[in-house]
């Protein structure tokens, strides 16, 4: 059983940074999916980026045009965490931001060039930028 424990959230000034945190607990996946996600009220869920890491270690990121050159996703060694560093904040960039991971069964959706079986999700963590 994975969960997903987003953090970093915040209020920031336009043009500032922020770094999201996305601790992974359960069982680890040999190879994995891992997408963050956003929503602002009133507006569709929106696929941010994602990063795709197979069991030879080497990993692939995408983006959405919106965010590409200012966001960057990774993730730490041991694979418990994910990140999302985000530069150049704008106010557009105002949502909840959720990180997802694969699930077998789950519906395929995007995240950037990547579309997974995104089944399961963190609670979220807000980013407000004015």
């Amino acid at each position: 059983h994975v969960q997903l424990v987003e953090s970093g959230g915040g209020s920031v000034q336009p043009g500032g940074s922020l770094r999201l945190a996305c601790r992974v607990s359960g069982n680890a996946y040999s190879r994995y999916c891992m997408g963050w996600f956003r929503q602002a009220p009133g507006k569709e869920r929106e696929g941010v980026a994602a990063i795709d890491s197979g069991a030879d270690m080497e990993t692939s990121t995408s983006y959405a045009d919106s965010v590409k050159g200012r966001f960057t996703i990774s993730q730490d060694n041991d694979r418990k965490t994910i990140y999302l560093e985000m530069n150049s904040l704008k106010p557009e960039d105002t949502a909840m931001y959720y990180c997802a991971g694969d699930k077998a069964g789950a519906p395929v959706t995007c995240a950037g060039g990547h579309c997974c079986r995104f089944g399961v999700w963190g609670q979220g963590t807000q980013v407000t930028v004015s």
